[in-house]
């Protein structure tokens, strides 16, 4: 059955080759020594489970909705029936025949649900949530596309990505996924879209510089989604991705502030909000570093209030919105003046939250609320 316009086996044996595990191969009736994996492959499994799962030799995976084995991790320091094949055929079609655990094929592994082979708290993508484990078949297949593009989906992020994108996002993926275009060549498009939107600020296009810097980013949201449901994200592919979104977006705002001379709506002090906007922004950047480094967590995943604040902190898109809004009444200049304000209250947001956190260590090691 496809899943993201592919064999489920396919997107299984990317999962297994991010867990270390080439030799991956359909069941033939017969196995090599343990140690051995087998999965089913009319499920779909979250990448950190299979992963989970690989490094936990004796372990029966179980779904979680009603504790039926789907996948089990034969060890060679097991019983040795175990490692017989003809034992190791015996769980193989166990789990083919949705046996319960307690069947006798699976003597001597230890059943385990999803939630215990993996950490629930995400750090890369800051969030709290239960890898999935998903049953694909043809009723099922929409329900497990969404299920897995809300789990790729960051946790704590600004409004438009989390409230906005997913749903169109979710189209344009699919569609991505089933013409063949990757990850990085959507990316190359929302580069070239950041140097016309750059260039539109500059001439005072406003509203044509808008479009495009709003399809830019969501251009930027599809393609981290498409790489992490497809399993083809890349360290270049990461690398490309997050150095576009951290550079271009203050060159937005010098290019928007030069195009209002360029249509006679100068600022009164261009300099000095182009100074703020600048270098507010990097000074963010340097403010979520020293954070970073001084309590090892990210400054926006420590409290739940940091985590509805970086909803609307003065990054791209709520800058964009504050610039729509304005520029859809006539005042791109009044636009950008806010845009400048705001990112002035940022910095001393994150400035108040850096000193709390300071004291709040002295009375221990800090911890994320999204850790439980």
């Amino acid at each position: 059955m496809p899943v993201w316009s592919m064999p489920g086996s396919e997107l299984l044996r990317r999962a297994l080759l991010r867990a270390g595990i080439a030799d991956a191969a359909p069941w033939t009736g017969t196995a090599a020594q343990a140690p051995l994996l087998l999965l089913r492959a009319d499920h779909v499994y979250d990448a950190s489970l299979v992963a989970g799962l690989a490094r936990r030799p004796g372990t029966l995976l179980c779904r979680p909705e009603d504790g039926l084995p789907v996948a089990a991790h034969l060890a060679a320091h097991l019983a040795a029936h175990l490692a017989d094949t003809a034992q190791a055929a015996a769980v193989a079609a166990a789990l083919l025949a949705g046996r319960p655990a307690g069947d006798p094929a699976f003597a001597g592994l230890l059943p385990a649900r999803p939630a215990d082979l993996v950490d629930l708290y995400n750090k890369a993508l800051r969030k709290r949530a239960n890898p999935y484990l998903l049953r694909l078949d043809a009723g099922t297949r929409r329900a497990v596309e969404w299920e897995m593009f809300g789990g790729s989906y960051k946790g704590v992020t600004d409004a438009i990505t989390k409230h906005v994108w997913p749903r169109p996002a979710f189209q344009v993926v699919r569609g991505c996924a089933a013409l063949g275009i990757t990850p990085n060549q959507v990316t190359f498009a929302s580069l070239l879209l950041v140097f016309v939107a750059l260039w539109l600020f500059a001439t005072g296009a406003w509203l044509p510089g808008l479009l495009a810097a709003w399809v830019m980013t969501f251009l930027d949201t599809v393609d981290g989604k498409l790489a992490r449901v497809t399993l083809t994200s890349t360290p270049l592919g990461n690398v490309f991705d997050h150095a576009i979104d951290l550079i271009h977006p203050p060159f937005w705002w010098l290019a928007w502030i030069y195009g209002l001379s360029q249509v006679g709506m100068p600022l009164a002090h261009p300099v000095a909000v182009g100074v703020i906007v600048f270098g507010g922004y990097v000074l963010q950047r340097l403010q979520e570093g020293l954070f970073l480094a001084l309590y090892k967590m990210e400054i926006h995943v420590w409290r739940r209030f940091d985590s509805f604040f970086r909803l609307w902190i003065a990054r791209r898109n709520p800058n964009l919105l504050i610039l729509s809004l304005f520029t859809l009444f006539g005042r791109p200049d009044w636009g950008m003046l806010a845009v400048a304000a705001w990112t002035v209250l940022g910095c001393l947001e994150q400035v108040v939250v850096t000193i709390q956190a300071g004291l709040a260590r002295r009375r221990g090691p800090l911890r994320s609320w999204l850790e439980g």
